[in-house]
């Protein structure tokens, strides 16, 4: 029931990051309402406290929007998804980026490794 989570990183940020997640794949839409609060806690097994922290985060991000009485709700606003896809990719290229750098490879390094691992996984059928 719980879930796994690391120690280097706020369990309410690491909630905020799976729920933009699952609407970056789609799995959440536009519009889908987000478990309740206490439901949410139940499925994630953390305080409810935490969730309410992750839900107003990701209000304040605009990715959420609470209405009163009714819960909360995936925003409909379709440049804000996309805003949030392109950083989440920012965020993913600068962690392999700085790895790579860290090892000693050059840029083109890079380039040609991801150009090799690319055409390996479409020549496997991954695409």
């Amino acid at each position: 029931m719980g879930e796994e989570f690391q120690a280097s990183k706020p369990i309410y940020m690491q909630i905020v990051d799976k729920i933009n997640q699952q609407i970056i794949r789609g799995d959440l839409l536009p519009g889908n309402k987000l478990p309740s609060v206490r439901e949410m806690a139940i499925q994630t097994g953390v305080n409810p406290n935490t969730i309410q922290r992750t839900y107003s985060e990701l209000e304040r991000m605009e990715i959420v929007e609470t209405r009163r009485g009714q819960g909360t709700f995936v925003t409909e606003n379709d440049n804000l998804i996309k805003e949030l896809k392109v950083r989440l990719q920012m965020e993913i290229i600068e962690g392999f980026f700085n790895n790579m750098k860290e090892l000693g490879f050059s840029d083109e390094e890079m380039l040609s490794g991801l150009e090799f691992y690319i055409k390996g996984k479409r020549e496997k059928g991954y695409d």
